[in-house]
């Protein structure tokens, strides 16, 4: 089956299962087939970025542990692995052997799976991030748009995002990593050269829940997030445990208020492209008689 879009899964902070995309993709293809179309043209790739931290967190959470009664050890181990992962990767910054290089590394190789999965080629691309998950894609793309690392990283126009013709991110933090910035400029989206088809539907969409202290609209950051983000749209996510309060921030991807607007987004990008492109227009078929 020719594959005709790409989609790729970023996840955020927390203890996250390898299989984390698994729940998502599953009702996304019901319901792709669902509004008839062919789910079977649909690309599937997650990043798995968390065993890259997780051995030295689950270590030091025995060693301050084991010989201390600790109350809430749900809530330490998320505040080990949130500041652990986010002090590794902010602080180490983009030289080589770095945290930061190591995810982006995990990220690329990611897409380079993507892209074989696409037949080796640069079709469209649609990623969905999650918390931190969106900050580590826009440092990606952000990245690669100013040309860094071309030798690693740019040896196609997928792996250097010029395809991207969809964002969903979901309780994003990226707000919480501008406030040491006087200009907060955000990515350019859509990249230039998309296909017309493809930009006309191209769409960045936050979501994120207004019980969730770690997600957070993106449109107010600046003029430039303004310009690129098109849309923010508040959710209610979990369950009755867990929506009105701040667990629910693990909860976002396979809840129906997520999984709604993505698979609009989705499903445009598909029908994208199936669009034929509109011919040349030049006096040999303008229909202009001798």
């Amino acid at each position: 089956m020719n594959k005709r879009v790409g989609v790729l899964f970023v996840h955020g902070l927390g203890a996250v299962p390898e299989d984390f995309a698994h729940d998502s993709i599953q009702e996304l293809r019901e319901r792709v087939a669902g509004r008839g179309l062919n789910r079977d043209e649909i690309a599937w790739q997650s990043v798995y970025w968390h065993p890259l931290l997780s051995e030295k967190e689950n270590r030091l959470w025995v060693d301050l542990s084991a010989q201390n009664d600790l109350n809430w050890a749900k809530l330490r181990k998320f505040f080990i692995n949130a500041f652990g992962t986010v002090t590794s990767y902010r602080s180490s910054g983009d030289r080589p052997g770095s945290m930061y290089q190591a995810i982006h590394g995990m990220v690329n190789e990611s897409l380079k799976e993507l892209r074989e999965k696409l037949g080796g080629q640069d079709k469209p691309l649609l990623v969905i991030a999650h918390s931190f998950g969106s900050v580590i894609i826009s440092d990606y793309i952000w990245d690669r748009q100013r040309g860094r690392d071309q030798a690693r990283f740019g040896t196609s126009a997928f792996e250097r995002m010029e395809t991207l013709s969809g964002m969903v991110t979901l309780g994003s933090n990226i707000p919480l990593f501008t406030v040491d910035s006087d200009r907060i400029a955000a990515i350019d989206f859509p990249p230039p050269g998309l296909p017309a088809a493809l930009e006309r539907k191209a769409k960045w969409l936050n979501l994120y829940d207004s019980d969730d202290v770690l997600g957070w609209p993106l449109r107010d950051l600046s003029e430039s997030y303004a310009k690129v983000v098109s849309e923010d749209i508040e959710v209610s996510v979990g369950n009755i445990l867990t929506s009105w309060n701040p667990t629910n921030h693990a909860a976002y991807w396979t809840d129906d208020s997520v999984i709604k607007p993505t698979l609009y987004l989705l499903s445009s990008v598909l029908e994208a492209t199936h669009v034929k492109p509109l011919p040349e227009v030049n006096e040999s078929n303008l229909g202009y008689p001798d």
